[in-house]
Parts: C-alpha cells; sequence; structure tokens
C-alpha cells in the first residue's frame, strides 16, 4: 500500500510504500493524534523507518492494497 504524507511548511510530500494493511495504519495515526503524541512512526517495504512530527501534519493520503494489472486486459 502506498502512504503520501503532506507536512506543513514544506513544499514536498512524503511518499513510500509499506507492507501493513490500511486499517492497522489508520489506526495507529488516530490513537497518535488523539493521545497528543508529538511523532507518528512509520516504515516502509524496504525497513526505513519515518518518524514524522504530529503538529507539522496537514494531510495524510492512504492508497489501496490492491495490486496493479501489469499487461493488457481483453
Amino acid at each position: 500500500m502506498e502512504i503520501r504524507i503532506g507536512i506543513a511548511n514544506t513544499g514536498r510530500e512524503l511518499s513510500f510504500e509499506t507492507n501493513e494493511p490500511a486499517a492497522d495504519v489508520k489506526k495507529s495515526i488516530t490513537t497518535a493524534l488523539d493521545a497528543g503524541a508529538t511523532h507518528v512512526t512509520f516504515s516502509d517495504v524496504k525497513g526505513n523507518n519515518y518518524i514524522v512530527p504530529a503538529a507539522g501534519l496537514a494531510y495524510i493520503e492512504l492508497g489501496t492494497e490492491e495490486s496493479r494489472r501489469v499487461g493488457f486486459v481483453a
């Protein structure tokens, strides 16, 4: 699943792929924001970790978990 994160006062967005289900990612984000956490942590398919300040979150876009089709569709 692809995750795109917009950070306030930054011209670029953070975009990466993760193996975690969308429901788990959504739950971790909402619990961090509801608890007043200072940051939210994400990990991608390559093992990289991202720590994003919760106060700077502009938006979070969760992509679909559907795999992309390859080839021609008849």
